[in-house]
């Protein structure tokens, strides 16, 4: 993929991409068998692990080598000219995070119904990005989300501000993926935690880091189609083994009737709380807050918006979104079964098992601390309360708790690294296109020539990407934990600022500001003083859900503030007339001209 506009990726490679990626996908379910067949002729385990690692790793590389770039446009969106249905495939693996991947069914299978929270939050936030931002940012035609503020706000305050909510949110979602690799690779290489996320650093960096956007979002196709493949494969396989029907999404109803009638009648199970019951681990308030939550706060993430920079035009935005959704769908739509299925397992073949004999997988996640066993009676006799998952166990276990073949647990792993990796590179890239394009470029040195700008994007990339690295090393918290705050931070700094650019013409720079600062401000100060300094909660609400402050705040300042202050130019609020009109056409950011 070089550079010449002759290049195979502005005619012959986007032409051909259904033929590049059904090779791609035939070629991996022929790696997946020949694993397959080694298993069955005496391969060890740890070799298989390796192979679907450092393999996959390894593809990605090499997309990401191929996609490598000079040109700023194509570093930063791409080259505008990725078609809609795979914008919304890469959409769907930069979405598809540790926390969907890993952590979703994990939570669905610890708190049941009231982990649907997560499932509706996240694909409510899409049809906000549909109805509200996606097509108007990309008829703007920034290369970044501060890009738009600070040409709608008219200056450089508002823009910093929000590069400080983008790096905030952006570094702690970061760290999360970061920790997911961690896990990924200490189970299946066989070395500790604190090296292995440094070890899934190596692969993040490898995929993003010369290419920028166009290697991202060529590598995050390819992610895709190894993660959904991992995800569904060992739940229709468990479908079929427990309901005869190859179709988890249909028939976890009678997993779930199983798992009632073992809860009631399992003596080893005494204390198991029900899986259907709604509000046993939450109340009504802290469901159907950490939804709004949920929902804002992905129709404000910079790394997701940022994906509908690089559609050709405004109507591919909306269709963008549109795939983006259906490949989402796919995944969100087999948690609730994975979860089930595998608490069935659980609670059949494991709770009520000698503790003695229990199964190899039990004393393997045990060393990397996300399952604890316990006697606590004393009776040799493991009961509920006496094993304890981690959330962010589940998926990547339930192969082995569920007796299937070892290569299955090495495609969950591979899945569950794509899933990292793709978002990890999304928002690394989110985060070092704002350091050098908003900061650098925009407030610093805006005579600096494209090679300074991408080599200045490229060292900040590294920057980032080691120190988050590092604090993820500390085990900060659970993996959906991390992501949730993410949410609440981005939604309370950039939603009510984004959504009045776009919607209310009387908008002013002065209120915008100072509802970014204030929304981020409450938000962050309820999750720090709850999280590390006791401060009690406030209404009964756990900071997972802080942004049910920040959200508020922010909007009632801008809006107060707005109307204190001068109306926009004249000349502005007809410019942000033209972005509401649904045909393209050519746009002015910060001097550059951009074609729709």
């Amino acid at each position: 993929m070089s550079d010449s506009p002759k290049s195979a990726d502005s005619g012959d490679f986007l032409s051909n991409l259904g033929r590049v990626y059904g090779w791609y996908t035939g070629g991996f379910a022929a790696f997946v068998l020949v694993l397959a067949v080694l298993e069955q002729v005496g391969v060890p385990n740890r070799i298989i692990g390796y192979l679907f690692v450092f393999l996959t790793i390894g593809v990605y590389a090499l997309i990401g080598y191929l996609s490598r770039t000079a040109q700023v446009s194509e570093y930063y969106v791409a080259g505008r000219r990725v078609p809609a249905l795979y914008n919304g495939m890469a959409t769907g693996s930069d979405w598809m995070s540790a926390a969907s991947f890993i952590g979703m069914a994990g939570t669905l299978y610890l708190q049941g119904y009231d982990g649907l929270a997560f499932v509706l939050g996240w694909t409510g936030g899409y049809v906000l990005v549909a109805i509200l931002l996606a097509p108007y940012l990309r008829k703007f035609g920034a290369y970044t989300v501060p890009d738009f503020l600070g040409a709608r706000y008219g200056g450089n305050l508002a823009r910093f501000c929000g590069v400080i909510v983008l790096m905030s949110a952006s570094f702690t979602y970061v760290v999360a993926q970061i920790f997911g690799t961690g896990i990924i690779a200490s189970r299946f290489l066989g070395i500790s935690f604190e090296v292995a996320v440094f070890v899934g650093l190596a692969g993040i960096l490898v995929c993003s880091m010369l290419g920028g956007m166009r290697a991202v979002t060529w590598t995050q196709v390819a992610q895709y189609i190894i993660l959904i493949i991992a995800y569904l494969l060992p739940v229709v396989l468990l479908s079929a083994k427990v309901t005869g029907v190859p179709i988890p999404q249909l028939m976890y109803g009678q997993a779930l009737e199983q798992i009632e009638i073992l809860r009631t009648t399992k003596e080893a199970l005494a204390g198991a709380p029900s899986h259907i019951t709604p509000f046993i681990n939450s109340d009504p308030i802290n469901f159907f807050g950490l939804i709004f939550c949920l929902m804002l706060g992905t129709a404000s993430l910079p790394h997701i918006l940022m994906r509908y920079f690089t559609t050709p035009s405004v109507r591919d935005a909306r269709k963008s979104v549109a795939w983006s959704l259906f490949f989402i769908f796919l995944l969100y739509f087999t948690a609730p079964a994975y979860a089930a299925f595998a608490k069935l397992e659980v609670f059949t073949n494991v709770i009520g098992a000698p503790i003695a004999s229990l199964p190899e997988w039990v004393s393997i996640w045990s060393n990397i601390g996300l399952v604890r066993v316990t006697d606590a009676n004393a009776d040799g006799i493991l009961q509920f309360r006496e094993l304890v998952i981690n959330a962010d166990a589940i998926v990547l276990a339930t192969p082995e708790i569920a007796g299937l073949p070892y290569v299955i647990a090495g495609l969950v792993a591979a899945g569950g690294l794509a899933a990292a990796l793709s978002t990890a590179d999304g928002l690394l890239l989110a985060i070092a296109n704002a350091l050098s394009h908003d900061i650098y470029f925009r407030m610093i040195d805006p005579k600096a020539n494209a090679k300074r700008r991408l080599t200045m994007a490229r060292i900040l990339l590294i920057i980032v990407a080691i120190i988050a690295a590092w604090v993820a090393s500390t085990r900060p918290a659970g993996i959906l934990a991390m992501v949730a705050w993410a949410f609440s931070i981005a939604a309370s700094g950039l939603f009510p600022a984004l959504v009045m650019g776009v919607w209310w013409k009387r908008t002013t720079s002065a209120g915008a500001v100072a509802g970014m600062a204030v929304g981020y401000g409450v938000c962050l100060f309820y999750l720090i003083g709850t999280q590390y300094y006791g401060m009690p909660l406030w209404f009964g609400i756990r900071n997972i859900s802080c942004g049910l402050f920040g959200i508020p705040a922010a909007f009632l300042t801008t809006y107060v503030v707005s109307l204190m202050t001068p109306a926009p130019s004249q000349a502005m609020q007809d410019f942000i007339d033209s972005i509401r009109t649904p045909r393209g056409g050519v746009r002015m950011v910060g001097g550059e001209k951009v074609l729709d």
